[in-house]
């Protein structure tokens, strides 16, 4: 038992393979196989095969199993569909129809998603248009609240204004002169008294005026100094008004030397210090003089000192 088996070992492992097939053994082998090709069948209970037929391993057995395999290529190459060279078939209605189909869902789930995203972006705007909805009231309180502290700091530097003007100047009744000694023009001497609380110096009498001149002349003495006063002509030649609208009742205009007892008149005006007012339409605000209190009309864009007058 053992001897059939080694034979058989060695059979099958002198048979070499080609190409995924057995080959048919040599003629040698052919005629050496028989006999334990045999033993091994009745060891093992098998019905004879086709090797009983052809115990010797002839040449026409070996040529039929050649033929058989050759065979069962050909029936394989047949059975494998070869491609066609043709002209592939034109699409039917019904293809042409089931494409249309198709890009219409396509297109429509397309189109879901862009409701999608647009329903998204509104409610986004949505959002954003409450923040600033917000933002707004924040920044109108915001406002309101700034606004809130200029008019409180406004009124507190009307109030120190007042207060240092009487302190600080000249207390005449029911109202205060402060002088500055700040360079102004007529206009930007009048918003910074208003800022103060208060107004150019407006003397309603003369009174207020002598009051006004001792106080200026001991303020700039020894020199002799313009300063502007809260009156002006400019809403009609010749019309003098207060700067709070009232008609100016008296004046003080400056007035040139008279000459000596004895002496013969001069017609021709002093050239130092002509009669006031003497600027017609070019000179419509006054100042009065620090040294003796007399006005000048002066133009209104020149750079003076002024003195702001505040109640009391």
């Amino acid at each position: 038992m053992c001897v059939v088996g080694e034979e058989f070992q060695e059979v099958w492992a002198s048979e070499p393979l080609t190409q995924g097939r057995r080959t048919p053994p040599p003629r040698a082998a052919a005629l050496r196989s028989p006999l334990p090709l045999q033993h091994l069948q009745e060891a093992l209970g098998l019905p004879a095969g086709r090797g009983d037929e052809n115990p010797a391993g002839t040449v026409e057995g070996k040529e039929d199993w050649e033929m058989e395999e050759d065979q069962g290529e050909e029936e394989k190459e047949e059975a494998t569909p070869t491609p066609s060279s043709g002209p592939s078939p034109s699409p039917t209605p019904e293809d042409i129809v089931t494409y249309i189909l198709g890009r219409l869902a396509g297109l429509d789930a397309g189109l879901h998603q862009l409701h999608v995203r647009l329903h998204a972006l509104d409610t986004r705007v949505v959002e954003l248009t409450q923040e600033l909805r917000q933002l707004r009231n924040a920044a109108g309180d915001t406002r309101d609240a700034v606004q809130a502290l200029q008019e409180a700091q406004g009124r507190a530097e009307r109030e120190h204004g007042r207060l240092e003007g009487c302190l600080k100047g000249l207390r005449l009744g029911h109202k205060c002169f402060l002088l500055s000694r700040d360079f102004e023009a007529q206009a930007a001497a009048q918003a910074r008294c208003t800022a103060r609380g208060g107004s150019l110096a407006q003397p309603a009498d003369h009174q207020q005026m002598e009051a006004l001149t001792r106080y200026l002349r001991a303020a700039l003495a020894p020199y002799n100094w313009p300063v502007w006063l809260g009156v002006h002509d400019r809403r009609a030649e010749g019309l003098y008004l207060f700067e709070n609208g009232q008609r100016v009742s008296f004046f003080a205009w400056h007035r040139s030397p008279r000459p000596e007892l004895g002496a013969q008149p001069s017609a021709s005006p002093h050239p130092l210090s002509p009669d006031q007012p003497n600027g017609g339409t070019l000179e419509n605000c006054v100042a009065q003089a620090s040294d003796d209190g007399s006005w000048w009309d002066h133009d209104c864009q020149r750079r003076l000192y002024y003195v702001c007058e505040f109640p009391f």
